[in-house]
């Protein structure tokens, strides 16, 4: 790793640097234990506000209230997907009985696998995902034009589930009973947004929207120059829907366009006791543009502590070359056409691990 950061390595170079990186099995997080004090060029991004400026001051994503009445809840989501495609919930603690101490013990989990010495990590380390689980550095390390400055677990709850013994111990009681707990939100939240479209509160819960769940728990070390990396790029979910606990230290942005078309970044500032609620690319094309899934990003933060997040995206567990998706057929009339073909699941996910996150979204690659 001892290329120039500022100059970017010729392309021959960049393989073999990027292969020492993944073979060192230790991470990002092992690039901060050497001492590193400049971002290598392998993780150098483009001025992250380049594209688009961050919002005026008091600019924040909308709020739903999980305790108001179900009617006015599911107003509200809809409204929420409809026009941001974001929101924080607040009040599933009582309105599902969900623990309060988690997701916090979750997350406090994750930071303490992230946290231990380099051997014990790098025995979990690699891209292939025996059991459902994995732990490795950017999942799309080899076809993105810059590595970003994180490290993740990601276990796959379904259509099968894990193997438990592959979850590394320090996490692995938290992970299986958040996504427990994170599975009671989603069928909350799918029922509101299924009546938001009209269809009744099951519809999306009958398309085996809850069935097909992925637990990504990233983490993003200090970084001795966060103007000059990125956490994650900007993209979109290949998900349902996405339910996302961070810890206090921030950094994820939503990009909005206002009605004169100017785009921006907003800040999702932590709210204690909240999660992160946001549409993905499949419900877009499901709800035949009715809710949208928009970009979203995490910059790196000038504050002396790691960030901890973890996120669960939902899609359909239904799988085969015989069950195939796109606008539900209750959308869709002589006055309002689908805007996207049919499709597999197979088809769906290819789209996404066969690129880097920055580059065509899946909706896109869909659209009629």
């Amino acid at each position: 790793m001892a290329a120039s950061p500022s100059a970017p390595a010729p392309q021959s170079d960049r393989a073999a640097l990027l292969k020492a990186f993944d073979e060192s099995r230790t991470g990002v997080r092992g690039l901060v234990e050497s001492g590193v004090s400049s971002v290598p060029a392998l993780f150098v991004h483009p001025d992250p506000y380049a594209s688009a400026p961050l919002a005026p001051p008091g600019v924040s994503i909308p709020v739903v209230d999980l305790s108001l009445p179900a009617t006015l809840a599911a107003a509200a989501a809809a409204e929420a997907a409809r026009s941001w495609g974001f929101f924080h919930l607040i009040n599933h603690h009582q309105a599902l009985g969900v623990p309060e101490d988690y997701p916090a013990r979750a997350l406090a989990a994750v930071r303490a696998f992230n946290e231990l010495p380099a051997a014990e990590r790098a025995a979990h380390y690699g891209r292939a995902m025996p059991g459902g689980v994995s732990y490795s550095s950017n999942v799309d390390l080899f076809q993105a034009p810059a590595a970003s400055w994180r490290d993740t677990i990601r276990i796959a709850f379904g259509p099968e589930r894990p193997d438990p013994a592959r979850i590394p111990a320090v996490c692995r009681d938290e992970a299986l009973e958040w996504d427990a707990h994170a599975t009671a939100v989603g069928r909350a939240l799918l029922g509101l947004l299924s009546e938001g479209l009209g269809l009744g509160p099951t519809k999306l819960e009958e398309a085996s929207c809850l069935e097909g769940r992925v637990m990504i728990c990233h983490y993003y070390p200090v970084c001795p120059e966060p103007e000059r990396t990125m956490g994650v790029v900007p993209h979109t979910d290949p998900a349902v829907l996405t339910v996302l606990a961070q810890d206090c230290v921030g950094g994820l942005q939503v990009k909005q366009t206002d009605d004169d078309g100017a785009s921006y970044w907003v800040d999702v500032n932590p709210v204690p006791g909240a999660l992160v609620i946001n549409v993905g690319d499949l419900l877009q094309i499901m709800s035949n543009d009715k809710y949208k899934s928009v970009d979203h990003r995490v910059i790196m933060n000038t504050r002396k502590e790691a960030r901890v997040s973890i996120a669960i995206f939902f899609n359909p567990g239904k799988r085969g070359d015989s069950v195939f998706y796109g606008p539900l057929p209750e959308l869709v009339s002589a006055d309002n056409p689908p805007k996207y073909r049919n499709f597999t699941m197979s088809e769906f996910l290819g789209t996404f691990f066969r690129r880097n996150l920055s580059s065509k979204a899946p909706v896109d690659h869909f659209k009629l």
